[in-house]
């Protein structure tokens, strides 16, 4: 299993990214696992928290591209695709526990996490225009909102990594944890909310991301059409080319 789904009598949904040998790098059937589980856990009342978490030493290196690249097109029913807008329209809260590597989606789906913890010493980075392609997950517009465009900028067109001190001071993290006890931290911090009327934190996190998240569903679509483009060019198949030749 690539995604370990797990769910606590208190109301918590664990989503474990299960692939050490890859990094934790997401496949199509992953994608698939995740927007089922995040389905489900909107329908299920019992369900309180969701917890998006890799293990103590890797959160995610981001796509699996060789799985990606030969997945067809980014429509609507595409696994990627239909996990970007289930993230987004997602109405309960989700605590994210990052350690390690945070690549790409990696990185952009944190900022559709309400609480995020990670550990000392994370990098951090979104290196699509590295690769030919260009921001996804709305990224092109949270993470402006987030820490501003000159920030937003070095990290979306540079493709500069950053790490986990840097993450906590723009407010992409919450607070840094050691790695050896993220996880149950986290779990902790899940499992206090949890607690709490879940009525009432629901309507929170509306009042919260409502607006933004209409804006944030049209950016995803226009972010997609420019990728799908991008993703034809010369330019990033000798990116991708690149990428996958034997490293020296």
């Amino acid at each position: 299993m690539t995604v370990n789904i797990t769910q606590s009598q208190a109301g918590v949904l664990t989503l474990s990214l299960q692939r050490p040998d890859k990094k934790n790098a997401l496949s199509l059937a992953m994608y698939k696992q995740l927007t089922e589980a995040l389905q489900q856990a909107e329908r299920d009342p019992a369900v309180k928290v969701v917890v998006l978490q890799g293990s103590d030493s890797c959160f995610s290196s981001g796509n699996d591209l060789q799985d990606f690249l030969s997945s067809g097109e980014l429509n609507a029913h595409h696994p990627t695709v239909a996990f970007l807008y289930q993230l987004n329209a997602f109405t309960k809260p989700i605590v994210a526990a990052v350690a390690g590597l945070a690549i790409g989606i990696g990185t952009t789906a944190l900022l559709h996490c309400d609480l995020v913890y990670a550990a000392p010493g994370c990098r951090f980075q979104m290196p699509f225009s590295q690769l030919g392609l260009c921001p996804e997950a709305a990224s092109s517009l949270l993470l402006p909102q987030l820490v501003g465009y000159q920030r937003a900028a070095q990290y979306l067109l540079l493709g500069e990594a950053f790490d986990t001190d840097k993450a906590e001071a723009m407010g992409l993290v919450n607070q840094q944890v050691a790695s050896d006890k993220l996880l149950d931290f986290v779990a902790d911090k899940a499992h206090a909310l949890a607690k709490l009327p879940a009525e009432a934190v629901q309507h929170s996190k509306a009042l919260l991301r409502g607006k933004i998240k209409r804006k944030a569903d049209k950016v995803i679509a226009t972010e997609l059409e420019v990728f799908g483009e991008l993703l034809k060019s010369d330019a990033c198949q000798q990116q991708l080319k690149g990428f996958f030749a034997p490293k020296k």
